[in-house]
């Protein structure tokens, strides 16, 4: 029962990314998405996954999503004629998940040969231990590698946020170290005055 709640609110989500007009509530509801991700990942006792789910993701990714909408001028009526211009292409690729994910349905209903189920777990057996011996030694170039994307990520947003706009104020350093007393500060010499 808790799976099929957690994943009806997990394509609520997905549907408001999609469809939501505003760029922010559509990071939003992919954070939500995501928690909901992450529910499914528990219940299918992969606590390991769960948890990186919500902190890279919901905790860092998403925050540099979420960074880069709010940072960045986006333009909506762009963003609706590419919507508009690649409809299409996503109708027929949504077509296709749909008609697979009705023959996996189909298949499993009918009791056809599918993937086994999983054998169950010895006592004390860790997720975390396994995929950490998995993930650092036959898939450690592969992680480097997704290390390296995300930090080009970053620097991408950043670049992204510092580009030049009409009436951007930018710093001048070597014409602020090269400025001398005279030309900042004026004394001003006045008679005293008597309080009355």
């Amino acid at each position: 029962m808790l799976f099929y709640v957690f994943a009806a609110v997990l394509i609520g989500a997905a549907l408001g990314v999609i469809f939501s007009r505003n760029p922010v509530y559509s990071v939003m509801f992919l954070v939500l998405a995501f928690f909901n991700s992450a529910v499914l990942w528990l219940l299918a006792e992969a606590e390991f996954l769960a948890i990186v789910l919500v902190l890279v993701y919901v905790g860092a990714v998403m925050v540099l999503f979420l960074f880069v909408v709010m940072m960045l001028d986006v333009n909506v009526e762009a963003v609706r004629e590419g919507l508009t211009r690649y409809a299409p292409l996503g109708l027929v690729v949504a077509l296709i998940m749909v008609v697979e994910l009705v023959q996996v349905i189909w298949a499993k209903s009918r009791g056809l040969a599918t993937m086994a189920d999983a054998p169950p777990l010895p006592e004390g057996y860790s997720n975390t231990k396994a995929l950490g011996s998995v993930l650092y030694t036959e898939h450690v170039y592969a992680f480097e590698l997704a290390a390296v994307i995300l930090l080009l990520a970053i620097v991408a947003a950043i670049t992204l946020t510092m580009r030049r706009r009409p009436g951007l104020k930018v710093q001048d350093i070597s014409r602020q170290v090269s400025t001398r007393r005279e030309d900042r500060v004026r004394l001003v010499s006045m008679d005293p005055e008597e309080r009355q």
